[in-house]
């Protein structure tokens, strides 16, 4: 485990307090699982891009009128 000092909101760091006392989890725990999901996301985000990286792309123009000429704008 590495130690590191972050800086919170006072609002946010008496919150962080709050739900650490009510699940009996430590505010570095939550923190840890926060920073974990967080990264967790941006795993799934970056292979859906990966994923959709070879479908052809349009600029917002063309799309908007192809919206108009198909009757949805």
């Amino acid at each position: 485990m590495k130690r590191a000092t972050v800086y919170f909101d006072e609002d946010l760091h008496r919150a962080l307090k709050l739900r650490a006392a009510e699940t009996s989890v430590s505010v570095s725990d939550l923190v840890n699982d926060a920073v974990k999901e967080a990264l967790a996301e941006d795993l799934e985000d970056l292979a859906s891009f990966r994923d959709r990286e070879s479908e052809p792309t349009i600029d917002f123009e063309t799309f908007v009128r192809k919206l108009r000429k198909d009757g949805k704008l």
